[in-house]
């Protein structure tokens, strides 16, 4: 049965100044990534996948297969206002070679739960079998999705979750109710010991895209049950992460550390700004006080 594993970053998509796809751009980063983790995540808050149309989307998700060269796993992001689009994305993911699909729950309306349950109930028919998330992020789709709603999309064939609640308590909760066939995984870096001691093996670190070591170092100590190193790890990210507020967002932060660690120079999409140069120099010094440079 198919379960993440480890360190799997929320992939960020590079753009040109223009806005269009910074493709020589893409396939370095998934290369980056592709040496240093155990999975992808892509088009999703991070890889910008609600700004992209369909076909860049797709796009994204067939570079990402081909260079990965299945190094990694790949779990595309298909999301979206509507089921027939997220249909047809999951359906040109599992084509392309994903080894699961994730969607955030239909956003834009606030939907109820019965039509959150035949969204994923769609999804989970068009995929045939690959593995579909449900990516319970509450900021972004605009509702809550309590546990019996998680509950029932496991009912109707969802295979897991990527939690992004920022909630220890509803994480230990989703271990707790709904079993260990239901594949349950942490959608930040910033309480990874806490989870891995609830039984988590999985997560999907934004800033895993700048610093993938540092993330992998972290999982293996917690996966060795070393946790003296782990809590110390964990201290280091968290205050890496205070780093990324530096710029005006966690995402556009990510852009200026992969700058930094001359991994690409690439831009975030309109209506993003790019970090300024005053905010990349702030970045930089504080990540050489951390010694992390």
């Amino acid at each position: 049965m198919f379960k993440m594993k480890g360190v799997v970053p929320p992939m960020i998509t590079p753009f040109l100044e223009n806005g269009d796809l910074d493709i020589d751009g893409l396939r370095r980063i998934v290369n980056f990534l592709s040496e240093n983790v155990q999975g992808l995540f892509i088009c999703g808050s991070y890889g910008s996948g609600p700004m992209m149309s369909i076909e860049e989307r797709k796009k994204v998700t067939e570079v990402t297969v081909a260079e990965s060269k299945g190094r990694v796993d790949v779990v595309a992001h298909v999301g979206s206002t509507s089921t027939r689009t997220s249909v047809d994305l999951t359906k040109h993911a599992i084509a392309t070679g994903v080894q699961a699909v994730a969607a955030v729950g239909p956003f834009y309306f606030k939907h109820k739960n019965d039509s959150v349950i035949s969204f994923f109930e769609d999804l989970v028919q068009a995929a045939k079998g690959t593995p579909v998330y449900v990516y319970n992020n509450p900021g972004f789709q605009g509702y809550p999705m309590d546990i019996e709603l998680i509950k029932s999309l496991k009912n109707v064939g969802v295979h897991g979750i990527k939690d992004a609640t920022f909630n220890i308590i509803e994480h230990a909760t989703y271990q707790r109710a709904l079993g260990d066939s239901f594949d349950v995984v942490l959608g930040t870096e910033a309480m990874f010991l806490s989870a891995a001691a609830l039984g988590t093996q999985a997560f999907i670190p934004g800033l895993g895209n700048a610093f993938p070591e540092m993330n992998v170092q972290m999982y293996r100590e917690a996966m060795e049950n070393d946790f003296v190193a782990c809590r110390k790890t964990q201290f280091l990210i968290n205050e890496m992460r205070e780093v990324m507020y530096l710029a005006r967002s966690t995402q556009l932060a990510v852009y200026a550390m992969l700058e930094i660690r001359e991994v690409i120079k690439s831009f975030p999409r309109k209506p993003f700004l790019p970090a300024s140069e005053e905010e990349k120099g702030k970045i930089k010094k504080a990540l050489m006080k951390l010694n992390v440079l």
